[in-house]
């Protein structure tokens, strides 16, 4: 069982992916969700990705994604939080984003994994539940 375990470790661990270089805030938003169908984001005018900001400020958001067993805050700032998901078994991470808008107490978000192509909506229903949390 142990040489099986050691076997399949390398595997589980390239399931992670590298980080993506399009991460953060360019120009006052969050990158575009790629053609895949595993990511959403509140900038995106597209069915398939678009998903509604959360009213919520960083504060509460960054409360929640601390309760969550699975969510790892990566970087902070005064109007932007990255979080990575990893997921139980196969350790893929997806990224999820916030970035909040004073002006109109709103923070927009985009969960996207980093692998694959089908999420089959496990983005937009971790962006349901955190909003589900918050408002």
């Amino acid at each position: 069982m142990k040489k099986l375990l050691l076997s399949i470790l390398p595997f589980l661990h390239s399931c992670a992916g590298d980080t993506p270089e399009n991460l953060g805030v360019y120009e006052n938003k969050l990158a575009p969700c790629p053609n895949s169908p595993n990511c959403v984001s509140s900038f995106d005018t597209k069915a398939p990705h678009l998903i509604k900001p959360i009213k919520a400020d960083l504060e509460k958001i960054e409360k929640t994604l601390a309760s969550l067993n699975n969510a790892n805050i990566v970087d902070r700032s005064d109007n932007y939080i990255r979080a990575e998901f990893k997921s139980r078994f196969m350790g893929y991470v997806d990224d999820v984003e916030f970035l909040y808008n004073e002006l109109k107490n709103i923070s927009h978000v985009r969960s996207a994994s980093r692998i694959g192509y089908t999420d089959l909506g496990a983005n937009r229903r971790r962006v349901e539940k955190i909003r589900s949390i918050v408002e």
